[in-house]
């Protein structure tokens, strides 16, 4: 016989999981928006350097690229984050109080046993890495292609290429192997 007190954790524990759902889904629609932002700023920043013939104006692609990737990346973070709560905390909890023991929130974990998860993480951090470095590096290599003879803009570059290798090294670091 189920106790009214296990039956009002049950239930704060499944409202739980149902507001990290929604938390979760609301990430994910931001973070897969922030690639066509990037996408689009990228596109309009190249055309205005290109048309003014001010290759100058490409050094603002790399800023633009950390900021929205940094973004990006918080928020891949926390997307992982809450489903490994739900898969290790959650889930856990609400097991142990049915009399089955079946772990709760299957599909938590049967997704991740796909066998072609690991290309598709592989080719995920490959685009993410395209999308947030490498583009705005070559934006780099572009400026200092061009003839400029301003040492603070070089400077500059310089700085936002130190910048890209961290933020290249930190999606490299949170991508799940």
């Amino acid at each position: 016989m189920v106790s009214n007190g296990e039956t009002s954790e049950r239930a704060m524990l499944l409202a739980e999981y149902a507001q990290i759902k929604d938390e979760q889904r609301a990430r994910i629609g931001f973070r897969d928006n922030l690639l066509y932002v990037t996408l689009a700023a990228v596109t309009a920043l190249t055309a205005v350097a290109l048309q003014t013939k001010h290759p100058q104006l490409l050094l603002a692609l790399p800023v633009v690229c950390i900021v929205l990737g940094w973004t990006y990346l918080v928020n891949d973070e926390k997307i992982s984050a809450i489903g490994r709560y739900i898969r290790t905390e959650l889930a856990g909890q609400l097991a142990s109080g049915t009399s089955t023991g079946a772990p709760a929130f299957g599909w938590e974990t049967f997704h991740r046993s796909d066998t072609k998860r690991v290309s598709r993480k592989v080719i995920q951090t490959i685009v993410d890495l395209t999308a947030f470095l490498f583009t705005p590096f070559s934006a780099l290599v572009a400026f200092w292609c061009s003839s400029t003879d301003s040492a603070l803009l070089t400077t500059g570059s310089i700085l936002e290429a130190v910048m890209l290798g961290g933020l290249g090294v930190q999606f490299l670091r949170y991508a799940e192997r």
